[in-house]
């Protein structure tokens, strides 16, 4: 089947122009306009997301869209509020979905899953001393179901790291910000704000679904990802034997990290540890979201950094961003040594001594 991308749609092709193509439905609604009923899509691939409408009398003939279908359809792009929306003009549902390659339509870390844990082991036996933590961590990675899970895993539906591979990504960054802060405010307990780092999250691999439909089950709508990341936590903790005090401000560090009641936190923080968990998790989501939301700006590779440039609105984040000029980069001085040094000693002893 042809398929043209969603990114490719969003920069190459020009607004009006006719398309065709096959798309993995992330949401499908039927809705009631002042022209009869019509459907408001969210269409997926592996670069991206596009809004589709379904007008009447088309929409009459869709008798059931949903989550995780595959359809191949025929429209053109338009500009609604400043934002492409793709108006569908006809619709077939793909019969045989297993024909397709699913790494077109499943966004992947760009490092691979497999890669970032052997990372994330690595630096568990560079950061932790204290052998209950080491235990803790290593049983959890060790897990088979855990291991397994953690491999495809997103970090969210939609916010940020919503792709296979995501959650790893999203925990070896947060980790290594709750290290750098560390690095800087010694007074903090290094070790156990690390392995909160880690393990902040964990609890959505029971919250998502994963894969095509990447849903919320009904455990996730039920607990959240906190409490059922202190579920799958606990008897991991009890089994390592980890101080209780430890294993106390542990658990606190995992409730708190939303930071507020009104963003989920069953508690609000209450160690400087759990702020600093907190800001690094907030961190990450929103610098997340600025590299998705900027990905979509045109002509970003020519633009470099000599423009000012917004991206379309964001509606997890209420706002349109700006993608500012950087400061310009000192350029590099050749030096009368390394002019002299044809042999490329310059940056070693050995360029001193001719």
């Amino acid at each position: 089947m042809h398929r043209i991308c969603i990114k490719d749609i969003q920069k190459d092709i020009p607004v009006g122009e006719g398309i065709c193509s096959v798309f993995l439905v992330g949401s499908a609604q039927k809705a009631e306009g002042k022209n009869g009923p019509f459907w408001s899509l969210k269409l997926r691939d592996a670069t991206g997301t596009l809004d589709a409408k379904i007008w009447a009398p088309l929409s009459q003939t869709v008798a059931e869209l949903k989550m995780g279908d595959f359809v191949e359809v025929k429209g053109r792009t338009s500009l609604f509020r400043e934002q492409l929306q793709f108006t569908v003009d006809a619709l077939r549902l793909v019969e045989n979905p297993e024909e397709l390659s699913m790494g077109d339509f499943i966004q992947t870390s760009a490092v691979e899953p497999a890669e970032i844990l052997a990372q994330i082991e690595e630096k568990i036996s560079e950061e932790i001393t204290y052998a209950p933590w080491k235990d803790f961590c290593k049983s959890v990675l060790k897990d088979p179901g855990i291991r397994a899970k953690l491999l495809l895993a997103p970090a969210a539906k939609s916010v940020h790291h919503a792709y296979a591979g995501g959650l790893l990504e999203h925990m070896f960054s947060v980790a290594s910000l709750c290290l750098k802060l560390s690095d800087h405010y010694p007074e903090l307990d290094r070790q156990t704000l690390f392995v909160a780092g880690l393990f902040h999250d964990i609890g959505k691999l029971d919250e998502l679904s994963g894969g095509l439909a990447n849903d919320y089950t009904d455990e996730g709508k039920m607990l959240g990802h906190i409490i059922q990341g202190i579920l799958i936590l606990k008897p991991f903790l009890e089994k390592a034997k980890v101080d209780p005090a430890l294993a106390l401000h542990f658990e606190h560090l995992i409730l708190s990290h939303h930071g507020e009641p009104e963003f989920g936190a069953p508690r609000v923080p209450l160690s400087p540890e759990a702020f600093c968990l907190h800001y690094a998790d907030n961190m990450d989501a929103k610098l997340a979201q600025c590299r998705e939301a900027f990905s979509q700006i045109q002509g970003k590779e020519e633009q470099e950094n000599q423009e000012i440039a917004w991206s379309a609105w964001v509606n997890l984040l209420n706002r349109s961003l700006c993608k500012m000029p950087h400061t310009p980069k000192a350029k590099e001085k050749e030096t009368g040594k390394a002019k002299k040094d044809p042999k490329g000693k310059q940056g070693s002893l050995m360029g001193f001594f001719g």
